[in-house]
């Protein structure tokens, strides 16, 4: 009987030591209450499994035989490879800051000024994305640096532009091997010991290179690594409304994962935003070019060849995510392919020699995030077996639900956003992602069998006629989402049987609640699918800015600033305040500390071309259109939105129920036009606060 009350009772107890520990920031313990909670996830995971194959197997029918193990491979994989980049946790980690203030103080006091080649790939990006990019560069504060353009599109204007710029130009006779042949190319055509690399949509803060040139005093670091951050919000975010709600996934890989890796030093390269030491990339060949990922595989081999690649978590450029839905997911398909491939690469995970076992573990998890995939697919398709194919693929009671499956599902619920930092959500980012399932499990099929697919360049501000979606995405969601439906009838049928037959069904509860959810993560994607138009696309940012007017009758007038782009801004106004205004405007744009960041002219968008001119605060919202003619202030402008530093912000995960409620109110409104009132904001950080290191505890 003691016994049979401990097993029902200490799951429980795990649980509730989840939830008392996780009421506290992770950072202000010290590593015993995250190794706490580890050793209950593995406790409550291990348990689960344990009673899944000795208790809930349907074996009624050969179906149903086959099922049940079909789904129990398919969740003992997920829940193991879940655990894996949380027990790599279970080392002491940190973001990087802490060590790259120390290595820039022994920098500064040193002697050594290395010169650095700063390469910047293109291949047909608009000029306003390159020239964004080129800016940024040429406005390093290192002053040992030559910018090299290499132009893989051999346009007249990309030299042109780049001679603007006082940047180095270079093109290709031959464009072999894609991104990895270009850098190539540039490694031989420039010197310097030091060599930055920076997609041609990236803009570096000012003092990128002081705050990561320190870090290779240290004869054996071959690469410093930085994390990529998005001044646009991600298709994801952006169509369903919900950039204050959720984060990129790129913040879960570079505010954790890669800090996680760093330990075990199994950095990973992520192809812009570092630099590497020319002696480093010499030994290993360059860029490897025979990888679709060649940043990924080119780390391995610095890696394998003894040097140590550091990651610095401080966000010290920007650039642009993808833009449609579609884009997005062909990105990160080509990501997955490129993954998968360095399996069979000498430079891989598995091949490269010179790597250590905890090295070769950490690496390979990556590999197991894109695989994970197809046991993915499957749990979304399980559910459809209860209603459709009338088999009950677990069994499962009571007594099941309740010292089993609830403990560990709210334990990952409580514990999963507290060990990553609070860098996403445990279920919240898992609902939209679905739109991503079967188009990923297409790639992840076809590069096992050998067939990766080629390069392809992620589009950037590119402009949008109109909003639409993709039948590629719509199309499988849609087949999905009816036979989750015709399910969900059958469901509802026989339960209805069951109950008036008096006859308790736990296992068809438990099909009605998971095709309910199934449901609701098909309708999130489906809506997330739709990108609204967006004729003239740039990134529009919520800045600390404040913009200053001289009225008709000469008076001045300051008012915070909404929204801000290259295009113009958005603004709250007074009713009298705008009568007082002409068509025509100088806006003097001032920062929090009263210093004048640009001074431009513009027209005053008719009030009638803009939506929600009402805001809650009983103002009236106007927009500004910058006017032609003005490239030095827009440069201007620039260099303060994208290269100040400490201009992009880390913000931690809303809470997992708040954001959910707000993602279901989304679902029931229709599309936003991206309009003023209604713009996808990426948040800039307040130069008055910066933003804190996300360090570990002591």
């Amino acid at each position: 009987m003691t016994l049979i009350w401990v097993s029902l009772i200490w799951p429980w107890l795990l649980l509730l030591l989840i939830a008392l520990v996780s009421r506290r920031p992770e950072a202000s313990y010290g590593p015993w209450a995250r190794r706490s909670v580890l050793l209950a996830l593995v406790a409550l995971t291990l348990g689960y499994l344990h009673w899944r194959v000795t208790a809930s197997l349907n074996r009624a029918t050969a179906l149903s035989t086959g099922l049940s193990w079909l789904l129990l491979l398919a969740e003992a994989w997920l829940l193991l490879a879940g655990l894996l980049p949380l027990l790599l946790s279970w080392r002491r980690f940190d973001d990087g800051r802490r060590a790259a203030d120390a290595a820039q103080a022994h920098w500064q006091a040193s002697d050594w000024r290395p010169h650095v080649a700063v390469l910047v790939p293109t291949c047909g990006e608009p000029l306003a994305v390159l020239g964004r990019c080129l800016l940024g560069c040429s406005g390093l504060s290192y002053p040992h640096t030559t910018v090299w353009v290499l132009d893989d599109s051999a346009r007249p204007e990309v030299r042109e532009l780049a001679e603007r710029h006082g940047c180095r130009y270079l093109s290709r006779s031959e464009r072999h091997h894609a991104k990895a042949g270009n850098l190539n190319a540039g490694l031989a055509a420039s010197n310097g010991e030091l060599v930055a690399v920076f997609d041609a949509d990236f803009v570096p803060q000012r003092q990128f290179l002081e705050r990561t040139v320190g870090l290779l005093l240290e004869p054996d670091v071959g690469l410093v690594q930085t994390p990529q951050v998005f001044f646009n919000a991600d298709p994801l975010l952006r169509n369903l409304a919900m950039e204050r709600w959720m984060l990129p996934d790129e913040d879960n890989f570079y505010r954790w994962i890669e800090p996680v890796r760093s330990a075990w030093g199994a950095v990973v390269c992520a192809g812009t935003s570092f630099v590497a030491r020319r002696q480093a990339l010499d030994q290993v060949g360059g860029f490897v070019e025979a990888a679709l990922s060649e940043d990924f595989v080119t780390g391995i081999a610095l890696l394998g060849r003894g040097w140590r690649v550091r990651y610095l978590g401080e966000p010290l450029s920007a650039g642009l995510a993808a833009e449609t839905l579609l884009d997005f997911v062909r990105q990160r398909q080509r990501w997955a392919a490129g993954t998968l491939q360095s399996l069979r690469l000498p430079q891989g995970p598995l091949r490269q020699g010179g790597l250590g076992p905890a090295q070769r573990l950490a690496l390979l998890e990556g590999c197991l995030h894109w695989l994970s995939t197809l046991p993915r697919l499957l749990v979304l398709l399980m559910p459809l077996s209860y209603g459709l194919l009338g088999v009950v693929p677990i069994n499962i009671s009571g007594p099941g639900v309740m010292t089993q499956l609830l403990p560990l599902w709210l334990s990952l619920l409580l514990s999963v956003g507290w060990l990553n930092r609070r860098s996403r959500h445990a279920l919240l980012s898992e609902l939209p992602s679905w739109a991503l399932t079967v188009p990923l499990a297409t790639t992840v099929l076809t590069s096992l069998v050998g067939w990766f697919g080629g390069f392809r360049i992620t589009p950037k501000q590119q402009p949008r006629s109109r909003g639409g979606a993709s039948w590629l995405l719509v199309a499988p969601l849609l087949v999905l989402l009816t036979l989750q439906g015709l399910n969900l009838l059958r469901l509802s049928g026989a339960l209805s049987n069951a109950s008036a037959g008096l006859e308790p069904r736990p296992d068809l509860q438990l099909g009605l609640v998971w095709c309910l959810l199934t449901l609701l993560g098909l309708l999130v994607s489906l809506r997330a699918c739709w990108d609204s138009a967006d004729p003239e696309p740039v990134p529009w940012l919520a800045a600390p800015l404040q913009a200053a007017f001289s009225r008709n009758d000469g008076s001045s007038l300051c008012t915070p600033v909404e929204a801000i782009s290259e295009r113009g801004a958005d603004l709250q106004l007074a009713a009298p305040d705008r009568a007082a205004l002409s068509s025509a405007v100088l806006v003097q744009l001032r920062s929090p500390q009263e210093q004048t960041v640009a001074t431009l002219r513009g027209q005053i968008v008719p009030e009638q071309g803009v939506p929600n001119q009402t805001c809650r605060s009983g103002h009236m919202r106007i927009s500004v259109l910058w006017s032609a003619g003005q490239q030095p202030q827009l440069e201007q402008l620039q260099r303060w939105l994208f290269c100040r530093p400490g201009c992009w912000q880390q913000r931690q995960a809303t809470g997992e129920w708040q954001a959910l409620l707000a993602l279901i109110k989304r679902l029931l409104r229709r599309p936003r036009p991206l309009a003023a009132g209604q713009r996808s904001l990426v948040q800039q950080a307040n130069p008055a606060h910066p933003p804190a290191a996300d360090n570990a505890g002591p």
